[in-house]
């Protein structure tokens, strides 16, 4: 067990101290208070019953009901107030861990499957709850259990105590066992888990490709493998189950047998009174129940520990973008310049090679190359969403790595060609929730880039509820939709990253009106594959392969013989001519 990371997770208790301790207390109260109910039928019987005073009787009875009726009350409250710091912790780790994967860099999510940052977001830290619900806490108050009623035993019949625990070795290395075997089970199925949920996570995304190409079947086989590796690693674990409560069991008859013998024996003789004979039986039930549930608790510690070690890998994650800037404005000009550039995802393999460019404000610079040439590295590098492997980027004049992350990124808004929407109203996209965004903003911005009849002709207008990614509008609503988030965040610089790539003949032109409203008078970074919408950019880079190949304007372009820029118009126009 890992006391390093157990202690560090009790230190997130700290701020629900008093609960904390109220749970401590109510656990080391319980137990001798649990332990005195068989104590007390011990001297019912040799005290009252067996010399018949039914006066005295009725009053440790009367007793014994007003102390049975203080333990439940204690114990509702003892698991009550466990669960709600368990709650109270896990909400805490669950803020944090979300906060934590907002700030991780795109990096992180190009390495991790997103079904496997859920696991850890819900599922993991579900499992962490149980360590205060059935783990630390609980286990303290069965240890506490088990020395009260040994103590009791001890003072009632040393005898019968001796003869009692004559088996607890053989539930000791029992118990061992099924902890250790539950444990390695525990952790095949918490990691078959994260594998499912990474594959359903995918699949039910990419649904449509997985219908288009009939894959059903496919995907289907290897569903069920993984469904058969996650079902047998449960069937494990409720096999060591189904044979450790049986092997207790039986280890329990024997004490209760060995209990009977000798306790006969010694109330023939006359050395254990017939009280201690009626007791010992409940106070072996009390002995061998917590001994038996310690086992089950360890693993769900274990497990729990497991869960927080997850946990807390994407907490101290450090693979997050440098925020030391100390420069912060309201606007910028919108100057950019790139300086010798070179930016690889995988090391030694490098995608920008020595790219070089400045765009001074107001002006638009288109980004053209065939698929994999590092269009939209670039606009990733400026956003600082990676960081740059050599080179330097400006913006008017001050290294983008001296401005506050938050600052910089509020200067650039990006129109992306795959638009991503959340399950809401339109307005809630559009505004993303943010107070400072009024509808009347989102309205005025509608209409500049001619978007509002389209996006209000629905009955619920912009209160119209969203489907998941948008699944329920058309493309060209989804694009306009990005187009107004983008305006109503008034940004210096724009970026419309393949924007108009995937709009119908009809839309475009509403689209076209759009950007041409939108990159007035603001400096902007265009990338297309059609050229159409970037001939009267007021500088076109060209790239391939990772290298700045040609830059220069539409016109100058077209007038280098064979040059790649040429080769793209040619093949763009020149057929359909």
């Amino acid at each position: 067990m890992d006391l390093k990371l157990l202690m560090r997770l009790l230190k997130e208790t700290v701020p629900y101290a008093v609960l904390f301790w109220t749970c401590l207390a109510l656990a080391i109260l319980l137990a001798p208070i649990n332990s005195m109910r068989p104590f007390l039928v011990g001297k019912m019987v040799d005290d009252h019953i067996l010399i018949g005073d039914l006066a005295g009787l009725k009053t440790i009875a009367i007793i014994y009901v007003i102390l049975t009726l203080v333990n439940v009350v204690m114990r509702y409250a003892f698991i009550y107030l466990t669960a709600l710091v368990g709650q109270n912790v896990i909400r805490d780790l669950r803020t944090r861990i979300f906060k934590k994967m907002t700030s991780l860099p795109l990096s992180y999510f190009d390495k991790t499957p997103i079904g496997t940052a859920t696991t850890r977001t819900v599922n993991d830290i579900e499992t962490i709850n149980t360590i205060f619900t059935q783990g630390v806490i609980t286990m303290v108050a069965d240890v506490l259990s088990i020395l009260a009623v040994i103590g009791v035993m001890l003072f009632t019949s040393w005898r019968l105590t001796m003869i009692c625990l004559l088996t607890l070795p053989l539930l000791v290395i029992a118990t061992y066992i099924f902890k250790e075997k539950v444990r390695v089970a525990y952790q095949k199925v918490r990691t078959q888990i994260s594998v499912m949920n990474a594959f359903l996570q995918e699949r039910i995304s990419g649904m449509r490709v997985v219908q288009i190409f009939n894959a059903e079947d496919q995907e289907m086989s290897k569903f069920k493998v993984i469904n058969r590796k996650y079902t047998q690693a449960n069937l494990d674990s409720i096999l060591y189950y189904a044979i450790f409560f049986p092997v207790v069991e039986i280890i329990s008859a024997l004490a209760f047998a060995l209990l009977v013998w000798w306790g006969t024996r010694g109330y023939w003789h006359e050395t254990i009174s017939f009280g201690a004979l009626v007791a010992f039986p409940m106070y072996l039930n009390m002995l061998f129940r917590p001994v038996r549930l310690l086992a089950d608790k360890l693993n769900t510690l274990q497990m729990g520990l497991v869960a927080a070690e997850r946990v807390y890998d994407v907490i101290d994650n450090t693979d997050a973008i440098e925020d030391t800037g100390s420069v912060e404005k309201s606007n910028v000009k919108g100057n950019l310049k790139l300086d010798n550039i070179t930016f690889s995802y995988v090391e030694d393999d490098d995608v920008l090679k020595g790219i070089s460019l400045e765009i001074n404000a107001g002006e638009t610079l288109a980004i053209v190359g065939s698929t994999g040439s590092g269009k939209t590295t670039i606009i990733n590098l400026v956003n600082r969403f990676y960081e740059i492997k050599s080179g330097s980027i400006t913006l008017d004049g001050i290294n983008i790595r001296d401005y506050t992350l938050t600052n910089l990124r509020s200067h650039f808004a990006t129109v992306l060609q795959d638009v991503f929407l959340f399950g809401g109203s339109i307005m809630d996209n559009i505004t993303l929730r943010d107070p400072k965004i009024t509808a009347a903003q989102v309205i005025e911005a509608s209409k500049m880039i001619g978007a509002h009849d389209l996006l209000s002709s629905g009955q619920d207008g912009y209160d119209f509820q969203v489907m998941e990614r948008g699944a329920n509008l058309s493309m060209g609503q989804r694009q306009l939709i990005s187009f107004v988030r983008a305006l109503v965040a008034d940004p210096d610089i724009l970026i419309l990253d393949e924007a108009t790539s995937s709009i119908d003949p009809e839309t475009e032109s509403v689209i076209q009106y759009a950007i041409e409203k939108l990159i007035q008078k603001r400096t902007s970074i265009i990338i297309a594959h059609r050229l159409s919408t970037i001939r009267h950019a007021d500088k076109i880079l060209v790239l391939d392969k990772g290298m700045k190949v040609e830059y220069g304007t539409h016109d100058d372009l077209l007038q280098i013989p064979n040059g790649k820029y040429q080769q793209l118009y040619n093949i763009q126009f020149a057929e359909s001519a």
